[in-house]
């Protein structure tokens, strides 16, 4: 029994000096971080992240199918149409909170660090506000795809998308066959 004990208390002498090990650890890591130059902070913006962006409204319930139902009729056209452009509304939306954003935020930082930092943000904001404007570009056009009665039909064989499928990218303009054969072309030409 006392063979025990010792083993208990020398690991327990070891937990404590690992413990204070890492408590003196921590504080010179807190020490070192209030030492260098922060940048100010900033205010915490509600948006959603650049995926959900790119897939599509939030919000927006699913269409209900009906059983033999006509494709893209007077109901399935003002859903895709709301669709389309609650979409564009969002991404319209966060265009104007990255100008705002970035007018408010704009400094000049005397240390090279945080400027160089501040310009990090900036160019990745930009970059994904380009992606997002060449989307608002594909949504106008088939916005007026869907003002033409040619929306939700492949622009390759003509067969209809479906209502699943141009729910989860609306701006979808081949079928899901089509798209997979295009994809393997692309890889194989790559």
């Amino acid at each position: 029994m006392p063979a025990k004990k010792k083993v208990t208390k020398k690991t327990a002498k070891a937990a404590k000096k690992t413990a204070k090990k890492k408590a003196a650890k921590a504080t010179r890591k807190t020490a070192a971080r209030s030492s260098v130059s922060k940048k100010p902070a900033s205010r915490p913006r509600k948006t959603r992240s650049k995926s959900d962006m790119l897939a599509g409204p939030s919000g927006m319930a699913p269409y209900a199918l009906k059983k033999g139902e006509e494709f893209m009729n007077e109901e399935q056209v003002k859903h895709f149409h709301d669709i389309l452009h609650a979409w564009k509304n969002e991404l319209m939306e966060e265009v104007d909170r990255t100008v705002h954003h970035m007018r408010d935020e704009a400094a000049n930082f005397p240390d090279p660090n945080d400027r160089a930092t501040q310009e990090t943000e900036f160019s990745l904001e930009l970059r994904a506000r380009d992606r997002e404007r060449k989307l608002i570009k594909k949504i106008d056009e088939s916005i007026a795809l869907l003002d033409s009665d040619e929306y939700g039909y492949c622009e390759a064989c003509g067969v209809e998308i479906g209502v699943r499928r141009l729910e989860a990218r609306p701006t979808a303009t081949l079928c899901i066959d089509c798209k997979t054969l295009d994809e393997i072309r692309e890889k194989q030409m790559g």
